[in-house]
């Protein structure tokens, strides 16, 4: 898929609830019904304050000039071997000097997210979600469980398919005993938000999917699947360290 829509399915979610990006949410599901690329397009993602800053770091490390290419964009919200080529240092560089944290955290704070950069904490969509969303001053209701995981971008295997409704088998966050963990799967029902896409027209049982704000994204393959639940578990043991 073009790196540039499939950026704009993983962003529509939180930004239709206006938790991120310009107030553009009809002109970006626009573009994705439409399939419509182009500088607009990449206007809109360019003024998503946190995402485009990473999507950027990450193409900088690997020497890629488009940071909306598809890797770039599999990396930040999936994962894949991208991220392993960004220094610690240059992370740590990141998020002091490009989003400004030390100053939005306090100094304590984001020494705390530089000894988890140490531990080998990387540019994914899980990390920002785990350890730095979560501190960012956002309204207490934000800073529930519940809205922690739904921000994660989470993996679903498809159970039913019937009009408008998808029912989804997908492993939910769980706080038990002072920790962070993925419990048993659970099926939950998800109303189409991306409906003109071809990929989620096809849907069918037994397939892949992931998911973010309870927006379908785009269907994925087993590896992408194992990819996702590796980065993520990892920055759930790192956030487990400092709950």
């Amino acid at each position: 898929m073009n790196g540039l829509l499939r950026c704009s399915r993983y962003a529509f979610g939180p930004n239709r609830l206006h938790y991120c990006g310009p107030d553009k949410n009809r002109e970006i599901f626009s573009h994705i019904c439409e399939g419509e690329e182009g500088e607009g397009l990449t206007e809109l993602l360019a003024q998503f304050e946190t995402m485009y800053p990473y999507l950027c770091h990450i193409a900088e490390a690997n020497k890629i000039r488009n940071p909306l290419s598809d890797r770039v964009v599999e990396a930040y919200w999936i994962g894949n071997t991208l991220l392993d080529r960004v220094s610690k240092q240059k992370l740590y560089e990141h998020l002091r000097d490009k989003l400004r944290m030390k100053d939005k955290l306090g100094a304590k704070t984001f020494e705390m997210l530089a000894k988890k950069i140490g531990q080998g904490a990387l540019p994914h969509h899980s990390f920002h979600v785990l350890d730095i969303w979560k501190r960012m001053g956002h309204a207490e209701r934000e800073h529930s469980l519940e809205n922690i995981s739904e921000c994660l971008v989470s993996v679903g295997k498809i159970v039913s398919v019937s009009g408008p409704f998808i029912v989804v088998e997908t492993e939910p966050l769980l706080y038990e005993n002072g920790k962070l963990v993925f419990g048993a799967p659970e099926q939950k029902n998800i109303l189409r938000q991306l409906e003109s896409d071809y990929d989620i027209e096809q849907l069918k049982p037994g397939d892949l999917v992931s998911i973010h704000w309870s927006v379908i994204c785009e269907k994925i393959t087993k590896r992408q699947a194992e990819n996702l639940r590796k980065y993520t578990r990892w920055h759930i043991s790192l956030a487990n360290e400092t709950l």
